[in-house]
Protein backbone atom coordinates (compact mmCIF):
# COMPACT_ATOMS: atom_id res chain seq x y z
CA UNK A 1 0.00 0.00 0.00
CA UNK A 2 1.43 3.40 -0.97
CA UNK A 3 0.39 5.26 2.41
CA UNK A 4 2.77 8.63 1.25
CA UNK A 5 0.04 8.63 -1.43
CA UNK A 6 -2.60 8.88 0.95
CA UNK A 7 -1.68 11.91 2.84
CA UNK A 8 -3.14 15.00 1.97
CA UNK A 9 -0.08 17.66 0.32
CA UNK A 10 -0.32 21.35 -0.01
CA UNK A 11 0.32 23.43 -2.75
CA UNK A 12 -0.68 26.52 -5.21
CA UNK A 13 -4.07 26.78 -6.26
CA UNK A 14 -4.74 29.30 -9.29
CA UNK A 15 -6.74 31.50 -6.89
CA UNK A 16 -3.23 32.23 -4.90
CA UNK A 17 -2.36 33.97 -8.21
CA UNK A 18 -4.58 37.21 -6.29
CA UNK A 19 -1.95 38.08 -4.16
CA UNK A 20 -0.08 39.02 -6.94
CA UNK A 21 -2.90 40.79 -8.55
CA UNK A 22 -3.73 42.94 -5.86
CA UNK A 23 -0.23 43.83 -5.48
CA UNK A 24 0.34 44.69 -9.22
CA UNK A 25 -3.00 46.53 -8.89
CA UNK A 26 -2.02 48.55 -5.64
CA UNK A 27 1.33 49.56 -7.79
CA UNK A 28 -0.41 50.89 -10.46
CA UNK A 29 -2.32 52.93 -8.10
CA UNK A 30 0.83 54.40 -6.58
CA UNK A 31 2.17 55.12 -10.15
CA UNK A 32 -1.11 56.83 -10.99
CA UNK A 33 -0.84 58.79 -7.48
CA UNK A 34 2.86 59.89 -8.85
CA UNK A 35 1.72 60.72 -12.24
CA UNK A 36 -0.69 63.36 -10.46
CA UNK A 37 2.58 64.41 -8.63
CA UNK A 38 1.00 63.13 -5.35
CA UNK A 39 2.87 60.60 -4.49
CA UNK A 40 7.17 59.69 -5.02
CA UNK A 41 7.48 56.86 -7.97
CA UNK A 42 9.89 55.08 -5.89
CA UNK A 43 6.96 53.77 -3.82
CA UNK A 44 4.66 52.27 -7.11
CA UNK A 45 8.30 50.88 -8.51
CA UNK A 46 8.99 48.88 -5.19
CA UNK A 47 5.58 47.88 -4.96
CA UNK A 48 5.99 46.58 -8.51
CA UNK A 49 9.51 44.96 -8.01
CA UNK A 50 7.61 43.07 -5.19
CA UNK A 51 4.68 41.95 -7.30
CA UNK A 52 6.50 40.49 -9.61
CA UNK A 53 8.50 38.13 -7.01
CA UNK A 54 5.31 37.28 -5.89
CA UNK A 55 4.33 36.03 -9.46
CA UNK A 56 7.31 34.55 -10.50
CA UNK A 57 7.00 32.63 -7.60
CA UNK A 58 3.98 31.33 -7.36
CA UNK A 59 4.43 30.59 -11.82
CA UNK A 60 7.22 28.40 -11.16
CA UNK A 61 5.50 26.73 -7.99
CA UNK A 62 2.24 26.51 -9.60
CA UNK A 63 3.82 25.11 -12.89
CA UNK A 64 6.12 22.50 -11.16
CA UNK A 65 3.28 21.32 -9.13
CA UNK A 66 0.61 21.20 -12.56
CA UNK A 67 2.83 18.52 -14.42
CA UNK A 68 2.85 16.16 -11.07
CA UNK A 69 -0.95 16.25 -10.54
CA UNK A 70 -3.78 14.08 -12.06
CA UNK A 71 -5.00 15.73 -15.29
CA UNK A 72 -2.52 18.17 -15.27
CA UNK A 73 -3.37 21.33 -16.76
CA UNK A 74 -6.31 20.11 -18.18
CA UNK A 75 -7.82 19.33 -14.69
CA UNK A 76 -7.12 23.07 -13.53
CA UNK A 77 -8.56 24.76 -16.88
CA UNK A 78 -11.87 22.26 -16.79
CA UNK A 79 -12.31 23.11 -13.00
CA UNK A 80 -15.59 24.97 -12.66
CA UNK A 81 -14.76 27.20 -9.35
CA UNK A 82 -10.65 27.00 -9.86
CA UNK A 83 -10.44 27.76 -13.98
CA UNK A 84 -11.07 31.46 -13.97
CA UNK A 85 -7.83 32.28 -12.18
CA UNK A 86 -5.63 30.52 -13.85
CA UNK A 87 -6.29 33.29 -16.15
CA UNK A 88 -4.96 35.49 -13.91
CA UNK A 89 -0.82 34.26 -14.70
CA UNK A 90 -1.11 36.45 -18.25
CA UNK A 91 -3.18 38.96 -16.38
CA UNK A 92 -0.72 40.15 -14.23
CA UNK A 93 1.56 39.40 -16.37
CA UNK A 94 0.48 42.67 -18.67
CA UNK A 95 0.20 44.99 -15.52
CA UNK A 96 3.78 44.53 -14.74
CA UNK A 97 4.48 45.19 -18.32
CA UNK A 98 2.45 48.57 -17.99
CA UNK A 99 4.34 49.41 -15.18
CA UNK A 100 7.63 48.71 -16.95
CA UNK A 101 6.85 50.57 -19.93
CA UNK A 102 7.71 54.21 -17.75
CA UNK A 103 11.48 52.59 -17.67
CA UNK A 104 12.10 50.77 -20.54
CA UNK A 105 9.24 51.48 -23.09
CA UNK A 106 10.56 48.40 -25.95
CA UNK A 107 10.66 45.94 -23.59
CA UNK A 108 7.23 47.06 -21.89
CA UNK A 109 5.64 46.76 -25.04
CA UNK A 110 6.85 43.47 -26.53
CA UNK A 111 6.04 41.72 -22.83
CA UNK A 112 2.57 43.47 -22.64
CA UNK A 113 1.88 42.52 -26.40
CA UNK A 114 2.69 38.76 -25.23
CA UNK A 115 0.67 38.22 -22.62
CA UNK A 116 -1.91 40.34 -24.02
CA UNK A 117 -2.46 37.61 -26.86
CA UNK A 118 -1.69 35.02 -24.45
CA UNK A 119 -5.17 36.22 -21.80
CA UNK A 120 -7.20 36.72 -24.86
CA UNK A 121 -6.35 33.20 -26.17
CA UNK A 122 -6.84 32.03 -22.78
CA UNK A 123 -9.72 34.21 -22.28
CA UNK A 124 -11.27 32.44 -25.67
CA UNK A 125 -10.87 29.06 -24.60
CA UNK A 126 -12.40 29.01 -21.52
CA UNK A 127 -15.14 30.60 -23.06
CA UNK A 128 -15.58 28.21 -25.29
CA UNK A 129 -15.40 25.39 -22.79
CA UNK A 130 -17.80 27.40 -20.53
CA UNK A 131 -19.85 26.87 -23.47
CA UNK A 132 -19.17 23.32 -24.51
CA UNK A 133 -18.77 21.84 -20.85
CA UNK A 134 -21.50 21.10 -18.12
CA UNK A 135 -22.33 23.89 -16.22
CA UNK A 136 -23.83 24.30 -12.92
CA UNK A 137 -25.25 27.53 -11.94
CA UNK A 138 -25.26 27.14 -8.55
CA UNK A 139 -21.14 27.08 -9.21
CA UNK A 140 -20.84 30.19 -11.12
CA UNK A 141 -19.08 33.01 -9.15
CA UNK A 142 -18.17 36.44 -9.85
CA UNK A 143 -14.63 35.17 -10.52
CA UNK A 144 -16.03 34.22 -13.94
CA UNK A 145 -15.22 37.70 -15.47
CA UNK A 146 -11.75 37.57 -14.66
CA UNK A 147 -10.36 35.55 -18.10
CA UNK A 148 -12.59 37.75 -20.54
CA UNK A 149 -13.74 41.30 -18.47
CA UNK A 150 -10.70 42.00 -16.75
CA UNK A 151 -8.29 40.55 -18.89
CA UNK A 152 -9.74 42.68 -21.84
CA UNK A 153 -9.94 46.14 -19.83
CA UNK A 154 -6.66 45.82 -18.22
CA UNK A 155 -5.26 45.23 -22.44
CA UNK A 156 -6.95 48.53 -23.20
CA UNK A 157 -5.41 49.96 -20.40
CA UNK A 158 -1.73 48.97 -21.42
CA UNK A 159 -2.72 49.56 -25.04
CA UNK A 160 -3.71 52.92 -24.40
CA UNK A 161 -0.31 53.45 -22.52
CA UNK A 162 1.93 51.95 -25.25
CA UNK A 163 -0.02 54.62 -27.73
CA UNK A 164 -2.08 51.42 -29.43
CA UNK A 165 -4.92 53.36 -29.68
CA UNK A 166 -7.03 51.06 -32.18
CA UNK A 167 -5.56 48.23 -30.17
CA UNK A 168 -6.85 49.97 -26.77
CA UNK A 169 -10.47 50.25 -28.68
CA UNK A 170 -11.00 46.68 -29.56
CA UNK A 171 -9.93 45.35 -26.14
CA UNK A 172 -12.22 47.91 -24.87
CA UNK A 173 -15.05 45.96 -26.69
CA UNK A 174 -14.05 42.51 -25.82
CA UNK A 175 -13.98 43.07 -22.19
CA UNK A 176 -17.02 45.76 -21.99
CA UNK A 177 -19.30 43.20 -24.08
CA UNK A 178 -17.70 40.48 -21.98
CA UNK A 179 -18.95 42.43 -18.65
CA UNK A 180 -22.06 42.94 -20.37
CA UNK A 181 -23.03 39.26 -20.96
CA UNK A 182 -20.96 37.16 -18.54
CA UNK A 183 -21.73 39.53 -15.59
CA UNK A 184 -25.17 40.15 -16.25
CA UNK A 185 -25.88 36.07 -15.99
CA UNK A 186 -23.50 36.18 -12.82
CA UNK A 187 -25.62 38.71 -10.95
CA UNK A 188 -28.99 36.86 -11.76
CA UNK A 189 -27.16 33.68 -10.22
CA UNK A 190 -26.31 35.91 -7.16
CA UNK A 191 -29.84 37.46 -7.15
CA UNK A 192 -31.94 34.30 -7.40
CA UNK A 193 -30.21 30.94 -6.53
CA UNK A 194 -28.84 29.68 -3.31
CA UNK A 195 -25.82 32.01 -1.68
CA UNK A 196 -22.48 31.26 -2.53
CA UNK A 197 -20.72 29.16 -0.05
CA UNK A 198 -18.38 31.04 2.72
CA UNK A 199 -15.18 29.72 0.59
CA UNK A 200 -16.42 31.88 -2.52
CA UNK A 201 -18.10 34.57 -0.80
CA UNK A 202 -14.92 36.86 -0.89
CA UNK A 203 -15.36 36.63 -4.79
CA UNK A 204 -18.17 39.21 -4.39
CA UNK A 205 -15.82 41.66 -3.96
CA UNK A 206 -14.65 41.39 -7.68
CA UNK A 207 -17.86 42.91 -8.94
CA UNK A 208 -16.30 46.24 -8.11
CA UNK A 209 -14.05 45.80 -10.65
CA UNK A 210 -15.71 45.45 -13.83
CA UNK A 211 -16.68 49.36 -13.65
CA UNK A 212 -14.00 50.61 -12.40
CA UNK A 213 -11.85 49.40 -14.75
CA UNK A 214 -14.25 50.29 -17.47
CA UNK A 215 -13.44 53.86 -16.29
CA UNK A 216 -9.94 53.43 -16.56
CA UNK A 217 -9.82 52.16 -19.48
CA UNK A 218 -12.05 54.36 -21.33
CA UNK A 219 -10.13 57.58 -19.66
CA UNK A 220 -7.04 55.76 -20.69
CA UNK A 221 -8.14 55.92 -24.56
CA UNK A 222 -9.49 59.43 -24.08
CA UNK A 223 -6.49 60.66 -22.42
CA UNK A 224 -8.40 61.50 -19.15
CA UNK A 225 -11.42 63.21 -20.87
CA UNK A 226 -14.55 63.54 -18.93
CA UNK A 227 -17.33 63.21 -20.79
CA UNK A 228 -21.23 61.12 -20.07
CA UNK A 229 -19.55 57.84 -20.54
CA UNK A 230 -16.69 58.72 -17.85
CA UNK A 231 -20.24 59.95 -15.48
CA UNK A 232 -21.84 56.87 -15.81
CA UNK A 233 -19.50 54.52 -15.36
CA UNK A 234 -18.24 56.63 -12.28
CA UNK A 235 -22.10 56.13 -11.34
CA UNK A 236 -22.05 52.51 -11.84
CA UNK A 237 -18.90 52.05 -9.61
CA UNK A 238 -20.31 54.18 -7.09
CA UNK A 239 -22.97 51.82 -6.84
CA UNK A 240 -21.06 49.03 -6.87
CA UNK A 241 -18.81 50.36 -3.42
CA UNK A 242 -22.48 50.70 -1.95
CA UNK A 243 -22.90 47.11 -2.76
CA UNK A 244 -19.71 46.11 -0.71
CA UNK A 245 -20.76 47.81 2.30
CA UNK A 246 -24.15 46.13 2.41
CA UNK A 247 -21.89 42.64 2.12
CA UNK A 248 -19.57 43.55 5.04
CA UNK A 249 -21.63 41.47 7.72
CA UNK A 250 -21.11 38.75 5.62
CA UNK A 251 -17.20 39.13 5.51
CA UNK A 252 -16.68 39.26 8.81
CA UNK A 253 -18.35 35.81 9.54
CA UNK A 254 -15.91 34.44 6.88
CA UNK A 255 -12.37 32.64 8.46
CA UNK A 256 -9.20 34.27 6.69
CA UNK A 257 -8.01 32.45 4.03
CA UNK A 258 -6.35 32.76 0.25
CA UNK A 259 -9.99 33.81 -1.38
CA UNK A 260 -9.94 36.98 0.58
CA UNK A 261 -7.22 38.20 -1.47
CA UNK A 262 -10.23 38.69 -3.97
CA UNK A 263 -10.37 41.68 -2.26
CA UNK A 264 -7.30 43.28 -2.97
CA UNK A 265 -7.59 44.07 -6.84
CA UNK A 266 -10.65 45.70 -7.17
CA UNK A 267 -10.63 47.65 -4.44
CA UNK A 268 -7.35 48.79 -5.54
CA UNK A 269 -9.21 49.51 -9.14
CA UNK A 270 -11.62 51.32 -7.36
CA UNK A 271 -8.80 53.48 -5.69
CA UNK A 272 -7.29 54.56 -8.79
CA UNK A 273 -10.49 55.61 -10.23
CA UNK A 274 -11.30 57.52 -7.78
CA UNK A 275 -7.96 59.19 -7.22
CA UNK A 276 -8.85 60.62 -11.25
CA UNK A 277 -12.05 61.42 -9.64
CA UNK A 278 -10.67 63.60 -6.78
CA UNK A 279 -8.22 64.87 -9.20
CA UNK A 280 -10.47 66.04 -12.18
CA UNK A 281 -13.06 67.73 -9.46
CA UNK A 282 -10.35 69.27 -7.35
CA UNK A 283 -12.56 69.91 -4.04
CA UNK A 284 -10.76 72.26 -0.90
CA UNK A 285 -8.50 69.55 0.55
CA UNK A 286 -7.51 67.21 -2.63
CA UNK A 287 -4.72 66.75 -1.93
CA UNK A 288 -5.41 65.11 1.63
CA UNK A 289 -8.36 63.53 0.17
CA UNK A 290 -6.41 61.53 -2.11
CA UNK A 291 -4.05 60.64 0.46
CA UNK A 292 -6.97 59.33 2.71
CA UNK A 293 -7.53 57.24 -0.76
CA UNK A 294 -3.95 56.38 -1.08
CA UNK A 295 -3.01 55.51 2.80
CA UNK A 296 -6.52 53.47 3.11
CA UNK A 297 -5.93 50.93 0.19
CA UNK A 298 -2.46 50.40 1.04
CA UNK A 299 -3.41 49.79 4.77
CA UNK A 300 -5.76 47.71 4.01
CA UNK A 301 -3.23 45.82 1.53
CA UNK A 302 -0.84 45.78 4.58
CA UNK A 303 -3.58 44.04 7.07
CA UNK A 304 -4.13 41.26 4.09
CA UNK A 305 -0.42 40.68 4.18
CA UNK A 306 -0.03 40.65 7.77
CA UNK A 307 -3.03 38.08 7.58
CA UNK A 308 -1.49 36.06 5.24
CA UNK A 309 2.59 35.66 7.11
CA UNK A 310 0.34 34.73 9.90
CA UNK A 311 -1.88 32.07 8.63
CA UNK A 312 1.14 31.05 6.75
CA UNK A 313 3.49 30.17 10.14
CA UNK A 314 0.29 28.42 11.58
CA UNK A 315 0.58 26.03 8.31
CA UNK A 316 -3.33 27.37 7.63
CA UNK A 317 -3.21 29.23 4.66
CA UNK A 318 -1.79 26.77 1.53
CA UNK A 319 -5.34 24.75 0.79
CA UNK A 320 -4.53 20.83 0.43
CA UNK A 321 -4.41 19.43 -3.09
CA UNK A 322 -6.88 16.76 -4.45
Amino acid sequence: MNTRAAQPRVGITPNMFAIAFSLAGLANCWAYAARLGLAPALVADVLLLIAAVVWLVLVAGYCSQVQHQPGGWRRDLTDPVLAPFVSLIPIVGMLLAIGLMPHAPAAGRWLFGVFAVASTVLAGWMTGQWIAGDLDLDRLHSGYVLPAVAGGLIASIGAAVAGWIGIAHAFMGLGAVSWLLIGSVIMARLLFRPRLPAALTPTLAIEVAPPALAGLAYLAITNGRVDPIALALGGFTALTVIVQLRLIPLYRRLAFGPAFWSFGFPYSAVATFTLHWINYGKPAGYSVLAWVVLLAITLFMAALAAETVAALTRRRFLPQLR
